[in-house]
């Protein structure tokens, strides 16, 4: 097996460390943009009188870079060539996270916000796989973020038990009524449209008979309550409740009436694999910064790094992170030859592995700097609290251990609308 990372790949990195220093940089500099990276950066970034929301001045920083992004060709890389992309791998998009994360904050690389130079597109790629000829139209609109869709299936009472769900949906003539409640309905801030799973046949715990609806948020009975606020601010996470909501029309429906959460896998695989790799990186940024500051620090007379108490931890976390690492880009590179679900018991240990990883390395990071280490004029606890979701998020570990677990004991799961991998406990951005 060859572990080089392909030459093409190397000079492709080259070539985003250049546009970030030469076109990024200077846009989180100018105007005192840095304001919503440095310690600063929760205060800035949060609508504090508004719910807690994103506020609009950051929203435009990320468009900016998002459409410079576009224009040197780096954002849409991971998607197939018909939608303006490269026909990125899952492996080129793993080894392309974990570069990015490893280098700390920055515009180039957003943690909070899931906004990066080369973008993830999980929705675009589902609507293009399975939409109507009509939907595949949105592609282009949702890439550039004119048209922002959300992502509805966890609710107050459900939410790895993802097949329990209550929100339901019947015909009426020509449509179709929707009422239940949504949790965690990320992006409905700003959002043009959501995908409401509702049970529209079956009985409750059945894979099969929840559909997948596109609504448009400024649909009467679409209610927003509030956005929770998070350990982690701003918040987007919407609690939705839909009373008696209509849509009607062939759009109104992706994919195949009642096999929803076949839309809710491919969703989840696709980002799993690239959250992990995003761990690796970002742990290997707390172990960086851990390093160069116990070689300049000196106390009792030496360096802090002579003293065992620190080397071992630091030894045996980047040990860890070489480990998950070779996991992470193992099942990349079995993705992108295997049927999602056929891989979906690695994708489940590179996810939940690397999510704990990183959270430990920003612990040991602060540990290790002391003091100035709880502050935030350092990363850690920013790091800390935007991966800690990710235990949760997208299939708590819990769900994703489980599902390790059936492989391990022969129960065979293979079918697209299997509930035991869904598990998406709440949703991230897109």
């Amino acid at each position: 097996m060859d572990f080089e990372i392909p030459g093409e790949m190397v000079e492709f990195l080259g070539r985003i460390d250049t546009f970030i220093e030469e076109k990024i940089k200077p846009i989180e500099r100018r105007d005192d943009n840095i304001r919503f990276f440095d310690q600063r950066r929760e205060y800035a970034r949060t609508d504090w009188e508004n719910g807690g929301v994103p506020r609009g001045d950051w929203y435009k920083v990320l468009r900016e870079m998002r459409d410079e992004a576009d224009a040197a060709g780096f954002l849409r890389w991971a998607l197939p060539d018909y939608l303006g992309g490269s026909n990125g791998s899952n492996l080129g998009m793993a080894v392309i996270r974990e570069h990015l994360a490893a280098k700390g904050l920055g515009l180039h690389n957003d943690l909070q916000n899931e906004s990066s130079i080369v973008g993830n597109f999980p929705t675009v790629l589902m609507i293009h796989a399975v939409g109507t000829e009509n939907q595949r139209k949105w592609c282009e609109p949702m890439i550039t973020g004119d048209m922002r869709m959300s992502f509805g299936l966890t609710e107050p009472g459900h939410g790895s038990d993802a097949t329990w769900l209550e929100t339901t949906a019947y015909r009426d003539g020509d449509e179709w009524v929707i009422n239940g409640k949504k949790r965690w309905n990320t992006g409905l801030d700003t959002a043009t449209h959501d995908m409401i799973f509702a049970r529209t046949s079956g009985k409750p715990g059945e894979a099969n008979g929840i559909t997948c609806f596109v609504v448009p948020t400024d649909t009467p009975g679409f209610e927003v309550e509030f956005m929770w606020w998070t350990f982690n601010m701003p918040s987007e996470h919407a609690e939705l409740t839909l009373d008696n909501v209509r849509v009607s029309g062939p759009d109104c429906i992706l994919g195949e009436e009642g096999k929803g959460l076949e839309m809710a896998n491919m969703f989840v695989h696709e980002n799993r694999i690239r959250q992990a790799a995003s761990g690796v990186g970002a742990a290997q940024y707390c172990v960086n910064e851990a390093v160069a500051y116990a070689k300049e620090r000196v106390v009792f007379g030496r360096p802090l790094w002579r003293n065992q108490a620190i080397q071992f931890p630091l030894a045996e976390m980047q040990t860890r992170i070489e480990m998950v690492r070779n996991l992470v880009y193992k099942t990349a590179w079995y993705l992108d030859r295997n049927h999602h679900m056929e891989v979906s018991d690695k994708v489940s240990m590179a996810n939940y592995q690397a999510n704990r990883l990183v959270c430990e390395a920003a612990d040991l990071a602060i540990q290790v700097h002391g003091g100035i280490g709880y502050s935030r004029h350092k990363q850690f606890e920013h790091i800390y609290r935007h991966h800690r979701r990710y235990r949760i998020t997208e299939g708590s570990e819990e769900i994703q251990i489980r599902r390790v677990a059936q492989r391990l004991f022969g129960v065979d799961v293979k079918r697209p609308d299997d509930p035991n991998i869904i598990g998406r406990s709440a949703p991230g951005a897109v």
